[in-house]
């Protein structure tokens, strides 16, 4: 049927956007929002809520060769989200803090080729749709696990074996301390798809540990600072994600790690404040002394707003257990990073 131009084009028009969300009535954004979900965590994620999903965690295997998975069958429920969300992308994260064997296979061109060829058996095997390396931190012995000055320049390498492995159709991403560190991005930018800033532990209380900008009560770093270092580094924003933590930092008498949604438990015997400067929230003891940083809504929201203003890729979080049962924090990060451009 041929529809003149004219009233009737039009009416059909609105016809579709009403039914159909769909390009024609607006250009959907092309942001990404990446929940790391955990192997110990029961949660099943909402697919609705996520554009790509992070499983925590496969490790370097003890023969230094290969890819060993936690709890394989909570990575095959994940992995299977797909059926209700086809655009959903599923990845598995390999490292963590405190994962070791990666300088010694790393090191090794034999070790490290086999590796690589172990990660392409992994997506195949899971259906996955990429690998995401979280070594925290090449050169550094700081987690308890092996290091050497020349793992720069393997990491290089293992990129490189992974790509190749793994052909240009899937994602090869990583998780970047805040600093930009320990990773020489100009020459691995040609790999990766994109670059999970770890924009959180920048400090603890009585500091700030997320700060998306310095105040007096920013920890080492903030988050602004973050990105620009990725971005000097050598990669560009719209290959960076700002990561968020649904986790608070906090002095001996709180606990050092405390998840959203058990932040309101001990709401009541502590203030809450807001650093206007940092935008960041945080509770106060009787003596005025910071005893906790974290993330709420409205910090959430000022974050989203933060990375469409620098262009960047989306939003990361570590993790998707860490909320409450009533998506407090998942919501706000879906909904403020993936309004649709007009």
């Amino acid at each position: 049927m041929i529809i003149k131009k004219g009233t009737a084009f039009f009416m059909l028009l609105a016809g579709l956007c009403m039914a159909d969300n769909s390009a024609v009535c607006a250009k959907k954004t092309d942001k990404i929002v990446l929940a790391y979900v955990t192997s110990w965590s029961k949660t099943v994620p909402d697919p609705a809520l996520v554009t790509h999903i992070n499983y925590a965690f496969g490790h370097v295997n003890n023969t230094f060769d290969g890819v060993r998975i936690d709890n394989e069958s909570r990575l095959s429920e994940i992995a299977a989200l797909k059926h209700q969300k086809p655009t959903l992308k599923i990845m598995l994260s390999i490292g963590g803090w405190g994962s070791g064997r990666f300088s010694e296979m790393a090191a090794d061109p034999a070790k490290r080729q086999r590796f690589a060829a172990d990660c392409k058996r992994v997506l195949t095997q899971f259906d996955l749709d990429g690998i995401d390396i979280d070594w925290e931190f090449p050169t550094s012995a700081m987690a308890k696990i092996s290091a050497s000055p020349a793992d720069t320049d393997n990491f290089t390498l293992l990129m490189r074996d992974i790509r190749k492995a793994i052909g240009r159709r899937k994602l090869l991403t990583l998780a970047s301390n805040a600093s930009a560190k320990y990773i020489n991005f100009r020459d691995i930018n040609q790999y990766v798809n994109f670059v999970n800033i770890m924009s959180y532990d920048m400090g603890g209380a009585p500091k700030h540990h997320s700060a998306l900008y310095r105040s007096e009560n920013t920890g080492w770093m903030c988050a602004d600072e973050a990105v620009d270092a990725h971005i000097d580094a050598g990669i560009a924003p719209k290959k960076l994600t700002l990561g968020l933590p649904f986790y608070g930092r906090g002095t001996k008498e709180i606990g050092n790690f405390l998840d959203f949604k058990r932040i309101k438990n001990i709401a009541e015997n502590y203030t809450e404040k807001w650093d206007d400067v940092s935008k960041t929230p945080y509770m106060v003891n009787a003596e005025g002394t910071i005893v906790l940083s974290y993330e709420n809504v409205r910090s959430i929201e000022i974050k989203c707003k933060y990375l469409h203003d620098r262009g960047l890729l989306g939003a990361m979080y570590w993790d998707y257990d860490g909320d409450d049962d009533s998506n407090t924090l998942r919501k706000a990060v879906y909904d403020n990073v993936m309004q649709p451009v007009q």
